[in-house]
């Protein structure tokens, strides 16, 4: 009879506190946007003398317009920095929860969760478990690259969140991650083309999220897939018109929006 009674009214007090969760921890989904929306390629682009990296080559903040100042180290430290502001924001996630500074508000019946594990295995509301919910880490993961690709430093108008994206999803969930990179080595070194690798890589972290994390931070995901195909619009056209150049080689047009 416990089972029957209990069981049920435990898992939906858990949703509801996961959403009162949701809505109390909103400034932790802010502090990972504002930390996306940090325009490292702009910054660096300055510091070393080369202006407004948006007024030369496809006006992207990205590492690969930022490779055309010529200033390899540039580059890569304009793409080692964007890797990591999924990383750091989901660092600070952990942190706090470890630190106890917020946790999942304890249902009333966490008593009876506790005492029995096996009528509720997932309604546990300990800081050291949330810190292993997919669907929390995710979606900071998600607000970092939505910074980053819509940042509120440059009136909303960013990069195409490829690095950005990779480091979280390495971070956040990191069989997607390591599968979306692979994908994106191999997409490379076959085709040479930097933006379809992209698409690739992006597209398969939802089904390895699904399989191995569960359907929920699968479902946020796709979100950030959606949000980087919509990025590449531009790129996906020069694709099916058969004119998106290849890696290596020079643009005919500087203004041509890029892959970054």
């Amino acid at each position: 009879m416990e089972e029957a009674v209990f069981g049920p009214i435990c898992h939906r007090e858990y949703i509801e506190s996961l959403l009162l969760f949701l809505l109390g921890s909103g400034y932790i989904f802010l502090l990972s946007y504002l930390l996306g929306s940090i325009p490292f390629g702009l910054i660096l682009s300055r510091l070393f003398g080369y202006g407004d990296i948006r007024k030369i080559g496809s006006g992207n903040i990205g590492t690969t317009n930022v490779l055309r100042t010529g200033n390899k180290i540039l580059a890569i430290s304009t793409l080692t920095l964007d890797s990591l502001k999924g990383v750091i924001a989901l660092i600070i996630l952990v942190w706090l929860h470890q630190e106890n500074h917020f946790s999942l508000p304890i249902t009333p019946y966490y008593d009876y969760c506790a005492n029995f594990p096996e009528y509720c295995k997932h309604c546990l509301n300990s800081p050291e478990y949330l810190t292993r919910v997919p669907q929390i880490t995710m979606f900071t993961a998600f607000c970092a690259i939505l910074g980053h690709c819509y940042p509120v430093w440059l009136k909303f108008k960013g990069g195409k969140g490829v690095a950005t994206a990779l480091g979280a999803l390495l971070a956040a969930a990191p069989y997607a991650g390591l599968a979306a990179c692979a994908a994106w080595l191999i997409t490379a070194k076959l085709t040479k083309i930097s933006s379809l690798s992209a698409l690739i890589a992006i597209a398969i972290a939802p089904l390895v999220t699904f399989f191995v994390y569960g359907s929920a931070p699968a479902a946020i995901c796709v979100l950030i897939t959606l949000l980087v195909w919509w990025r590449h619009r531009e790129n996906i056209k020069r694709l099916l018109a058969g004119t998106e150049p290849k890696i290596g080689t020079k643009k005919k047009e500087e203004n041509v929006q890029t892959q970054e």
